[in-house]
């Protein structure tokens, strides 16, 4: 339990850092933001560019890994869909930002720092296979449900799918993260060998910041997803979000046979708080902002357990 602790401790304690920081005045919550930025488009997507140019696939197939996270996601997304909509009597939008609230974690800015201290390179190389469809997929799947249910809840026409995709991956286009996961993997297939010793150095500094900056940008900006209204309901997701997310993906990893490195990385990963994106969603459809904000909330004040508990079955 000891090495549980000294694991997943310090991501928490950063992350109360940086809300301390921006509660006291030490320092806007704007820098926060910056900082936040900083680690988005440079910090970490060096990481994933360094991690990928010097991956050793060995052969291995991303697909296994996919069904079995995204297999853990359906089951839970659908799960907070229904609860909303039937045992909550909640409308079709919030069903949606409801499912997507309990399916969404936060891979980015704690999952990665955490896999990378509980598992090492092999589980940051799985994080990475994992991050280069699921912003698409979560980001396209989350839009197109929403666009779904606001013509039934608001009425009026939805968008074609060919439109959703344009945009979608207009965006995607331009995402650092992407454009980090495309340049790594073209390095690694061009044979060109390990990263020139001046550049790698660069790389390794650059790389060295994500997981601390990520974290206390992400404890600086908290204040934005205060814990208001919906409190029954977003306890509920939470739960769906902490236990039952990590338990689907556990249980489809282990059925489908994942190495014990990218098992225990995609369920450390998804046993995470949920991730601020199913608040975008929400707030660009005006409906269910405060639901995800709550969940947001809840799930990084109870995280810290939840994933201690994966992390010592884990082990």
């Amino acid at each position: 339990m000891s090495a549980v602790f000294v694991n997943v401790a310090p991501v928490f304690l950063l992350i109360l850092i940086g809300w301390m920081v921006s509660r006291t005045g030490l320092m806007e919550e704007k820098a926060g933001d910056a900082i936040a930025e900083f680690v988005f488009k440079i910090a970490l997507p060096t990481l994933v560019f360094r991690t990928l140019a010097e991956a050793h696939f060995e052969g291995a197939s991303p697909f296994r890994l996919w069904i079995a996270y995204f297999g853990g996601v359906a089951i839970t997304w659908t799960a907070g869909h229904l609860v909303a909509r039937r045992f909550f009597q909640r409308d079709a939008k919030i069903g949606v930002i409801a499912g997507m609230s309990s399916a969404f974690a936060n891979n980015v800015f704690i999952g990665l720092p955490l896999v990378g201290r509980s598992v090492g390179n092999d589980g940051i190389v799985a994080i990475s296979i994992l991050l280069a469809i699921h912003l698409p997929l979560m980001m396209i799947a989350g839009t197109i449900l929403m666009e779904h249910a606001a013509s039934k809840v608001d009425g009026g026409g939805r968008r074609r799918l060919g439109a959703i995709l344009r945009q979608v991956g207009a965006n995607l286009a331009r995402n650092p993260l992407v454009i980090a996961l495309c340049a790594g993997l073209i390095y690694n297939l061009s044979g060109l060998g390990a990263l020139p010793v001046v550049v790698k150095s660069v790389v390794d500094q650059i790389a060295s910041t994500t997981a601390a900056a990520a974290l206390i940008s992400l404890g600086m900006t908290l204040r934005k997803y205060p814990v208001r209204g919906n409190l029954s309901l977003a306890a509920v997701m939470a739960v769906l979000k902490l236990l039952l997310l990590p338990a689907a993906v556990f249980s489809l990893a282990k059925l489908l046979g994942l190495s014990p490195a990218w098992t225990s990385a995609m369920v450390l990963t998804s046993s995470v708080p949920t991730g601020i994106n199913a608040w975008i969603i929400a707030t660009r459809f005006q409906s269910g902002s405060s639901l995800a904000a709550s969940v947001i909330s809840i799930t990084t004040i109870f995280g810290v357990i939840s994933v201690s508990f994966w992390a010592w079955l884990l082990n």
